[in-house]
Parts: C-alpha cells; sequence; structure tokens
C-alpha cells in the first residue's frame, strides 16, 4: 500500500484531501508538527508527498528541499497562488508537480496516481536494471542516478526521463512535443515555462558532474546532447 503523506495547515483543506485519498486504497497520514516537517517525512516514509506552499515557520519551497535532500519521492505542491513564479519556484525546489486551489478531488487523486506509477510502477516486474551510457555518463534511470567518473548526483523522476530522452535520441534532436509526452500526462495543461525549468534543472546536474554546455537548445526543434567532448576536458 502506498504512504501519502499531507502537509496542509489548513484543518479542512488537509481533512478533505485525506478523506477523498483513503477511499482509493492509501495509506495517509498528515503532518501535525509543521516545524518538524522533515523528521515527520523520515518517520513515515511516505511514497508521495502533497505540500502547501504557506505554512507555519518556513515555508513549502523550504521543505521540499529538505525532502529533496534524503528523498527522490514524488512531490506535489498544492496552492493557493496561482502565479507563473510560483509555479516556477516550486519545480525548482524540487516540486514534480503544481495544483491550484480551489481544487477538484478527481485531478488530486488522478495526478496522485499518476505520479505513483511513474515513479513506482517499473519495480512491479523483476528484471535486470537498466543503466543507459553515452561517453562515459551513466544513467541508472530507476536508482534515479547520474554518474561521471567517481561523481554521482541524484535526479528527480523528471530529470532522469529527460536524460534518458535525450540519450535514447542521441545524436538526434529530441522535440519538445517528445519529452512533454514523456514527463506530463497528454490530458494535463502544462505551461511552457514547465519544461524549459526542467531543462534548467538538468543542466545543473550536469554541471554538477563538471560538464559544461551538456544540452544544447536547438531552436524551433527541442534540445540534444552535447558530451562527447567531455572525457578529454576533466
Amino acid at each position: 500500500m502506498f504512504k501519502i503523506m499531507i502537509v496542509e495547515d489548513d484543518p479542512k483543506i488537509a481533512d478533505l484531501l485525506l478523506s477523498g485519498i483513503q477511499k482509493y486504497g492509501y495509506e495517509v497520514v498528515k503532518v501535525k508538527d509543521f516545524h518538524q516537517v522533515l523528521q515527520e517525512f523520515e518517520q513515515v516514509k511516505p511514497q508521495l508527498v502533497l505540500l502547501d506552499i504557506n505554512l507555519p515557520s518556513y515555508d513549502g519551497y523550504y521543505w521540499c528541499r529538505q525532502i529533496r535532500s534524503v528523498s527522490t519521492c514524488p512531490v506535489l505542491f498544492i496552492s493557493a497562488r496561482e502565479g507563473e513564479m510560483d509555479q516556477i519556484m516550486a519545480l525548482e525546489n524540487g516540486g514534480d508537480d503544481y495544483i491550484t486551489k480551489p481544487f477538484h478531488s478527481g485531478v488530486v487523486l488522478a495526478k496522485i496516481h499518476s505520479h505513483l506509477r511513474r515513479a513506482y510502477g517499473e519495480y512491479a516486474a523483476r528484471r535486470e536494471e537498466p543503466v543507459m551510457e553515452h561517453e562515459g555518463l551513466i544513467l541508472y534511470p530507476e536508482r534515479l542516478e547520474l554518474q561521471l567518473g567517481q561523481s554521482t548526483v541524484t535526479l528527480t523522476k523528471k530529470e532522469a526521463d529527460i536524460i534518458e530522452s535525450l540519450m535514447e535520441r542521441y545524436p538526434r534532436v529530441a522535440s519538445r512535443e517528445a519529452l512533454l509526452e514523456k514527463l506530463w500526462d497528454p490530458q494535463a495543461f502544462v505551461d511552457e515555462n514547465t519544461l524549459n525549468v526542467n531543462i534548467t534543472r538538468v543542466r545543473k546536474k550536469l554541471q554538477e558532474l563538471g560538464i559544461e554546455e551538456a544540452v544544447l537548445t536547438v531552436r524551433g526543434s527541442g534540445y540534444r546532447l552535447n558530451v562527447t567532448w567531455q572525457e578529454n576536458r576533466r
């Protein structure tokens, strides 16, 4: 049974989410101490987090960064903030999706199911762990890890999906349409900036490994991997 943690300081909204999600067989835990969110997360060990932005003490962006320091589980922001910058900030701080209030319970449940399926569905069948390699850059899509030499960085699920797509299509261009289809459900509305933000995050992870300009923007088409020269520069 998947366990979901709700970080929402409005009791009515938290109870609404809890009752709606429990009906579908998920185990649900509400955070009670909003000054100890990370500690509760580490105790509960949920497979997915629903996270509000406006919280006592520290905001949701802060707690998402703390969660990201120990876990790659899906984090879905739920907030009354509708501004573009708020959504960008949520993604920049490690979030996987953004749901605005007031929300429809069916949409929340569909997104929960979708993210759980994407994050954990591949573990249903036992098989050899897939590994992708290009010019010394090694992607472990199930571990959500990217390795170059002795250095390793942890990825979010969407970051891993983007790198996997770029590797699969190399030396061809991965179109924006193909990336959007891989990362999000077709029926979901995705703002144009959302993919840009995720590409920026991928570039930062590659920079942590010492690879600069690893993802090239092909104007009017999409993105292409560009790490063929990296071994000579390290």
